[in-house]
């Protein structure tokens, strides 16, 4: 059963802008951290951005300013808005959402990736 589902990544020149969603359930939205990952090519997936259920978010060094990621209580979605992309940012991107129930056993779950291309 797929409980996070990406969207919105394809090919992008650099300086351009791209948006990738992340759909789920309304119990994963409302209770779980909801985060994106990426990986590139011979690299190791990395956090990009994470936003909890409360809506505070933090960003990777290398995106903040550039990036924003936001809830959308209508939709039961998480949006990463990406803005100045640069060929750096080329990577398979991941949603992932984690919670911890009884303290200590954590539950997470990833999406399948969606491609994000920056090139000219």
């Amino acid at each position: 059963q797929v409980k996070l589902v990406e969207s919105g990544g394809g090919l992008v020149q650099p300086g351009g802008s791209l948006r990738l969603s992340c759909a789920t359930s309304r119990t994963i939205f409302s209770t779980y951290d909801i985060g994106w990952y990426r990986q590139a090519p011979g690299k190791q997936r990395e956090l990009v951005a994470v936003i909890n259920s409360g809506g505070s978010a933090n960003y990777a060094e290398s995106v903040k300013g550039r990036f924003t990621v936001t809830r959308d209580d209508a939709s039961n979605a998480v949006h990463l808005q990406m803005n100045n992309l640069s060929p750096e940012d080329t990577a398979v991107y991941y949603c992932h959402g984690e919670t911890i129930v009884a303290g200590t056993i954590k539950i997470e779950y990833w999406g399948q990736g969606t491609q994000v291309t920056v090139s000219s």
